[in-house]
């Protein structure tokens, strides 16, 4: 599954509605309501949970993926060192991320692609990807009908 930076992964497209989906994707596994009341959709072939934030007309906005199909720029990054992820994507231009732990878990985030890489014992475990926010705090919605 092709992640493609700032619009989603592969038939997922940042601001689909929840029908968009279930059209590409057939019905979720598991669907509820988040303490926000956003929807989220779960699909286990696919091993990815997808958000749809209830603000914002229930659009797609955030996926967290753990495939280990998941490819950036046509690399695997799943169950592989974070070093060596990073020194994939630094002659793309992806160099700089705060790092933040967690017990065994480290989190890696790079805040102009809104994506975060989880590892656990160094290795990415993880990979979560939100719809970008503009500069007038509005999101930037990929998805055309």
């Amino acid at each position: 599954m092709k992640i493609n930076l700032k619009s989603g992964i592969d038939k997922l497209i940042f601001g689909m509605k929840q029908n968009d989906v279930i059209t590409a994707y057939g019905k979720p596994n598991k669907d509820y309501k988040d303490e926000d009341d956003n929807v989220i959709f779960v699909y286990n072939n696919l091993k990815i949970r997808m958000t749809f934030y209830k603000d914002e007309e229930l659009r797609l906005g955030y996926l967290v993926a753990s495939s280990s199909d998941l490819e950036l720029f046509g690399s695997k990054i799943m169950n592989r060192k974070i070093a060596d992820v990073k020194k994939d994507l630094a002659p793309k231009g992806i160099t700089k991320f705060t790092q933040e732990e967690f017990d065994t878990f480290e989190n890696y985030f790079n805040e102009e692609n809104w994506i975060i890489l989880q590892t656990e014992f160094d290795e990415v475990v993880k990979f979560e990807i939100g719809a970008i926010i503009n500069s007038k705090d509005e999101f930037e919605w990929k998805f055309k009908k």
